[in-house]
């Protein structure tokens, strides 16, 4: 709501006289109240539907995606997308760089979902959407600020663009709709616990020994880790190299001393693992 003449409500009239504390609540909506309105976005009705649609496996390390529960809830999915669509993006500039991120990794991950039930059940991997060089990612589908964007344009350029946030352990929190993709967290993304949501989604991915794993002196490791390289050499708590940053999480990868001891001298050799590209639907009964 645009700032402008006080409202009639407030001329001298016979009408019965409002009660001041009404009066200011009024006076502040109207002048405050578009952004004070935007500023609490609630992403309670995708956690609902996460809540109720992916299975937590291995304590978290994995999770299975029900596209069956969604497709009979595309009505409030489509309703959570319009709601994220609506979100001006003067309004977004104005929230703090955790509730951006949030929202922004919320609505990458539902869109996904969205993209996913336009062939579902008739695929078995995300690749199957699109041909190059209008891939899955490359379709504008996302509805945002009032202009439409892809996935890519989403992950690379609002999230990972250069000078925005400096956050690599978006890379366990954005959901592909892949096995080999690190687990799509069973609640919604929120400003207030950004740091706990992504500390927890990344320590339980270096966890999965099935993606990240020491042998023989050796490591084999995510090829998230190949693909997003850079993104683990920009200083994130003072972190400079992918080496750092799995130093960083020793523990959750089992690393012994001798590990741990070279790979804090980049002297480990790391072998990355093939990405598993089939849907992370849940399992068949």
């Amino acid at each position: 709501m645009k700032n402008g003449p006080i409202p009639m409500m407030f001329q001298i009239s016979k009408e019965p006289r409002v009660s001041y504390q009404h009066s200011l609540i009024v006076v502040l909506v109207c002048l405050f109240g578009s952004n004070q309105i935007l500023n609490a976005f609630d992403h309670s009705a995708w956690d609902k539907l996460l809540k109720e649609n992916v299975t937590v496996i291995r304590g978290g390390q994995v999770t299975q995606v029900d596209y069956d529960g969604f497709l009979h809830q595309r009505r409030e999915l489509q309703e959570y997308l319009e709601s994220l669509s609506k979100i001006q993006k003067a309004d977004f500039d104005e929230w703090d760089e955790s509730k951006q991120l949030a929202f922004l990794i919320n609505a990458y991950n539902a869109w996904t979902i969205k993209l996913i039930l336009t062939r579902y059940p008739k695929l078995s991997s995300i690749r199957q959407i699109g041909l190059l060089p209008i891939s899955a990612w490359r379709k504008d589908i996302v509805e945002l600020f009032d202009a439409k964007y892809s996935l890519d344009d989403i992950e690379h350029g609002m999230i990972r663009g250069e000078g925005n946030y400096n956050e690599p352990r978006i890379h366990f929190a954005v959901n592909c709709a892949a096995i080999g993709c690190p687990a799509l967290r069973p609640e919604a993304f929120v400003g207030e616990k950004l740091e706990e949501q992504l500390e927890g989604s990344t320590r339980l991915f270096l966890a999965d020994k099935t993606r990240n794993y020491p042998d023989g002196g050796e490591l084999y490791i995510s090829s998230v880790f190949d693909w997003y390289g850079e993104d683990f050499e920009k200083g994130w708590k003072g972190i400079n190299s992918v080496a750092q940053f799995l130093y960083f999480y020793a523990e959750e990868l089992r690393l012994d001393e001798e590990m741990k001891e070279k790979l804090s001298k980049n002297q480990v050799e790391m072998h990355y693992l093939r990405y598993d590209w089939n849907l992370n639907r849940t399992t068949p009964q």
